[in-house]
């Protein structure tokens, strides 16, 4: 049976360096966690798109001081406190569930942050939307517009990674050791249609590619411009590693069956238990070259320490959790769906405001104003 790691997915993605058609933005929506001096690289683009600047806070990062540096900076900007959201202002889907009883429970919160930011965008009436991360730089500021151009045709479209790349800790090894290793699009830096917003971010690593994934299956995802990933060690913490495996599992056993022309149906036991022997054989490899290479000493053992955390989290992943996560997730896409629907039968309106009312977090809300009000607030907002 073919089921193999691949070393690209570019084949799944289609290029775009034509005549640029550029739309503009509704909304940057930055799931941060950093102090707010982190977010000056987002609101350079939302001032100069005239966008609503959406910040969704945790741990360093608070609503009222991202909301305040915004504003002094001249940018409409919206901010939360994602801990003092109400229980079910995210709808809790059977993927949570199934990894909250298993030993691969993540402490993350991007995926649910990313959720409320596409239901904030559908209850709004909004019609494109750009996430990013606040260690993402750009180069250029128009390449955010020049993505949106693309979503009439494509319902998400990536920023290309000229950076540092966003992989996990076995595929950083991978490229550490001299192997070819690509990156893909993520939800650092990727526009979004509404034709999008009725999918949603899983609590899993690799939570963006589950998210485009039903595009890429139909070759209607696509790349353009430049975004540079801020430096970081992977090989820091082997918590790191061992948390990232099961999701790092799923997305490449999964995109290495689109890569092959073959259906998700394909994904059975069968597949993912010699989909588990492929990914241990590469961990192994890697672990060998890391051993016998002229690597630093001290970075050398973190990679080390890295790859057998993740290679002893890889021996606890059994076949049948994985067909079991990912009909919980197809299960999820349906129920997902239906709550955005009804959620939009039930709260058409159109504004931010309605949208924050909608779901219960309107007291919430840091607005932060410079010059213009949010484009359908109605009485106008005093600055924060």
């Amino acid at each position: 049976m073919n089921a193999r790691q691949h070393s690209s997915h570019r084949g799944l993605l289609t290029p775009f360096a034509g005549p640029e058609r550029h739309a503009p933005l509704d909304a940057i929506i930055v799931p941060s966690g950093r102090p707010a001096r982190a977010l000056d690289q987002a609101i350079a683009a939302a001032k100069q798109h005239d966008a609503l600047l959406v910040v969704l806070c945790s741990m360093l990062a608070k609503a009222d001081s991202a909301a305040d540096r915004a504003s002094r900076a001249g940018a409409r900007v919206l901010a939360l406190d994602t801990a003092q959201l109400p229980a079910g202002t995210v709808p809790e889907l059977a993927t949570d569930r199934l990894l909250r009883s298993s030993r691969y429970n993540r402490n993350t919160d991007t995926g649910l942050k990313r959720n409320l930011g596409l239901l904030l965008a559908r209850l709004a009436g909004w019609e494109r939307i750009f996430f990013l991360d606040d260690d993402i730089l750009l180069p250029a500021l128009p390449d955010l517009t020049a993505a949106a151009g693309l979503l009439d045709e494509f319902p998400v479209v990536g920023l290309a990674n000229r950076g540092m790349p966003d992989n996990s800790v076995v595929c950083h090894a991978l490229r550490d050791v001299g192997v070819e290793q690509d990156t893909f699009i993520g939800g650092g830096a990727l526009a979004v249609g509404r034709a999008a917003f009725e999918s949603f971010f899983p609590d899993v690593y690799n939570e963006d590619w589950f998210f485009v994934m039903e595009w890429v299956r139909r070759r209607r995802a696509a790349v353009t411009g430049k975004a540079f990933q801020r430096r970081y060690d992977p090989y820091q913490s082997v918590v790191r590693a061992r948390g990232e495996e099961l999701g790092d599992t799923l997305a490449e056993g999964i995109f290495g069956l689109l890569d092959s022309g073959r259906p998700l149906a394909d994904a059975d036991e069968r597949y993912w238990a010699a989909f588990l022997h492929d990914r241990r054989r590469i961990i192994r490899d890697v672990l060998g070259r890391v051993r016998e290479s002229a690597i630093e000493p001290g970075r050398k053992a973190r990679m080390i320490d890295a790859l057998l955390a993740g290679f002893r989290r890889s021996q606890t992943i059994q076949p049948e959790f994985c067909v079991r996560y990912l009909r919980a997730w197809q299960g999820d896409c349906a129920r997902w769906r239906e709550h955005v629907d009804e959620l939009d039968r039930d709260h058409r309106g159109g504004s931010e405001e309605k949208a924050l009312a909608a779901l219960g977090i309107g007291h919430l809300a840091e607005w932060g104003v410079t010059g213009a009000r949010p484009r359908s607030a109605t009485p106008p907002l005093a600055p924060v």
